[in-house]
């Protein structure tokens, strides 16, 4: 069955099950939204989120690593991994991506483009060469053969362009789960359409002020359900039945929602746990400031406190000092640097 172009008018999005679903994922969405604007530094949750978002996005494409690699290679300390590395790229591509649709409000093939090359290190962009098959990893056997000339494919991507940012009367969170699949199936680039597409989700749902920024993330409900989503995928392919994936994807967005609202309220009882904990016992050095730069990102070292704090090298090697002392950070050499964890929050993430 060839590829249709959007909308897809023969498709019921208005079934019982999807609009009862559809409220469910709504309602937790939007609960998701107002907590994620109770963390005072809204930074905090989105450093946690997004390297979750990209540890996970990754393993669904067997790059697989560990969060203590992944913050290593955060601080730039010239810790070497590769599988790391390419995670934190994708939680960069992330960024861009967030910070081009704020700035223009919109998505466009330039937008996506741009995500891909920096997920890829390349700038081969659009495929131009026909012969992409899509294939069982196990048999061999050619399951989909998506759009093949570089002209059909940027046919396609123009119009899923304009389904993106067009008006209509469908609810946003039913179009995400089209557009998901019209992404993935169009298969546009050579490498990295799986990772660039779940990026596409997470900035369709910011551009339609469903949340305020990228903390949303459902790699990990699609990793934990991954045959369930090839299976539904190819219903939508083979047999044009709609009903199953739409439900699939918003039960993800109601599920995903929740265990970030959960995260959220763990952070925040951990930041309040460790500021009374830093008060009693350092009191002369305590400052908010501070305290939030040990949960900006799990790792840290002198040179951001001294930025973070305003204060001297000396001075931030002695903060840092003391507060490995009385157990809130660990340190750790990497080379000639030393770099100190926060144990608490690097826990709460790897959960």
């Amino acid at each position: 069955m060839s590829l249709k172009m959007l909308p897809y008018n023969d498709v019921d999005f208005n079934t019982e099950k999807i609009l009862q679903q559809l409220t469910l994922s709504s309602r937790a969405l939007a609960e998701l939204k107002g907590y994620a604007n109770t963390i005072p530094n809204m930074h905090i949750l989105i450093n946690a989120v997004t390297i979750n978002e990209a540890k996970d996005s990754s393993a669904i494409e067997n790059i697989v690593t560990t969060h203590d690699d992944i913050y290593k290679v955060l601080t730039e300390s010239g810790y070497k991994s590769e599988n790391a590395k390419e995670v934190v790229d994708y939680r960069n591509a992330i960024w861009t991506g967030y910070e081009l649709i704020k700035k223009d409000n919109f998505i466009n093939t330039n937008t996506l483009v741009k995500i891909q090359e920096i997920i890829e290190h390349n700038k081969a962009g659009i495929r131009k060469l026909p012969g992409t098959e899509l294939k069982n990893s196990k048999t061999g056997e050619v399951i989909y053969t998506p759009p093949q000339s570089e002209k059909e494919i940027r046919d396609y991507l123009k119009n899923l362009e304009d389904y993106i940012n067009s008006n209509d009367n469908v609810d946003p969170l039913i179009k995400v789960c089209l557009i998901h699949y019209q992404f993935e199936s169009i298969h546009p680039f050579y490498d990295g359409n799986g990772r660039t597409g779940r990026i596409l989700n997470i900035l369709y749902l910011v551009l339609n002020d469903l949340i305020d920024s990228p903390i949303l993330y459902l790699s990990k409900y699609i990793n934990e359900t991954k045959q369930e989503y090839y299976k539904l995928f190819n219903e939508c392919r083979n047999e044009n039945k709609f009903e199953n994936w739409i439900l699939y994807l918003l039960r993800g967005i109601e599920i995903t929602s929740k265990d970030t609202i959960e995260l959220i309220k763990s952070i925040q009882l951990e930041m309040n746990n460790y500021k009374a904990e830093f008060k009693e016992k350092l009191p002369k050095i305590y400052s908010n400031e501070l305290l939030e730069s040990l949960f900006y990102e799990v790792y840290t070292k002198i040179s951001y406190i001294e930025k973070a704090c305003g204060v001297t090298r000396l001075t931030a090697t002695s903060y840092l000092n003391q507060l490995e002392e009385i157990g809130l950070l660990e340190s750790e050499k990497i080379g000639r640097e030393k770099i100190y964890k926060n144990i608490r929050l690097i826990k709460l993430l790897a959960k």
